[in-house]
């Protein structure tokens, strides 16, 4: 059994339940897996195989199918490719490089190398985002464009929902879903199948604790490429409002948006992204 989880009756449900929404992909998909320096990687690519290509980070607990309502949209015009992070609930390796180091970094470099990809876009929420800075301030010339959704590593991380949550243990199942909705935002009738999908997994699984490590304001002023960053104005987990002031302070070429009354995860915003993406000026070449 893999120690990211908590049983291995658990393993399997999650295992079970990932499957089940692999064959509900909306679009014909590509299983891709890439031998890399952390492990095994595994990929869903789906859309023209001429199309410019966008690599996709899912957040911590989650894995490809996060992205099954947005990828009809987005592989009409890209070639996407919705990677399994390692040591995350997915069906890549369960390794977990540190975040003080430039292992994820290389990890990445593997990725791309193993799917023949030399430039590429990204679009990542939460822990994701953060991987996704990483790899832009570390390899800026390798990143064309940034779509982030309640990234970390620019806004403070906040603590202040643990207490809660730690008393919500007492209630069992009852606890996590307050917990998982109060976490998430996910508080909604339409976000019920999301929050169950939360609740489902994190019964189960063990993410990482360690806290995420800030970028300085140098390291975001390297950031040239075009970015878009989404934040929700009610997250719990991440200043929202430091991560909308440092970016437009620091990052030269980047778009805004606070969305008032979302939470941590922020959906619905597929649209947007896409615009982004397909915009004119998101065809500059990044600094090198």
């Amino acid at each position: 059994m893999s120690t990211i989880y908590k049983s291995e009756n658990g393993a399997s449900a999650i295992r079970q339940r990932y499957q089940e929404l692999l064959r509900s992909w909306p679009v014909p998909a590509e299983h891709v897996r890439v031998p890399t320096r952390e492990g095994e990687t595994f990929v869903v690519v789906s859309g023209p195989q001429d199309a410019p290509p966008v690599l996709l980070l899912h957040g911590s607990g989650a894995n490809t199918t996060m992205w099954r309502g947005d990828i009809g949209s987005w592989a009409t015009h890209f070639r996407t490719y919705a990677v399994d992070m390692t040591g995350e609930p997915g069906a890549s390796a369960p390794t977990r490089p540190p975040l003080d180091s430039d292992r994820l970094a290389s990890w990445l470099d593997d990725v791309l190398e193993g799917l023949g990809l030399t430039t590429i876009s990204i679009v990542a929420t939460s822990l994701g985002g953060w991987v996704a800075l990483d790899y832009a301030i570390r390899r800026p010339g390798r990143v064309t464009r940034l779509a982030l959704l309640c990234p970390g590593g620019i806004g403070a991380q906040k603590l202040g929902w643990l207490p809660k949550a730690l008393l919500l243990r007492l209630f069992g199942r009852r606890g996590l879903r307050r917990t998982a909705r109060i976490v998430t935002g996910l508080d909604t009738p339409v976000t019920e199948q999301a929050l169950d999908e939360v609740v489902l997994i994190f019964t189960q699984f063990k993410p990482r604790t360690e806290r995420l490590p800030v970028f300085p304001d140098d390291a975001l002023r390297g950031l040239t490429m075009p970015m878009l960053v989404i934040v929700g104005a009610r997250d719990v987990m991440f200043d929202s409002a430091g991560t909308a002031e440092r970016v437009r302070r620091c990052v030269p070429n980047a778009t805004v948006h606070v969305l008032p009354e979302v939470g941590h995860a922020i959906l619905g915003q597929t649209d947007v992204v896409s615009k982004f993406l397909l915009d004119e000026h998101a065809n500059r070449t990044p600094s090198q």
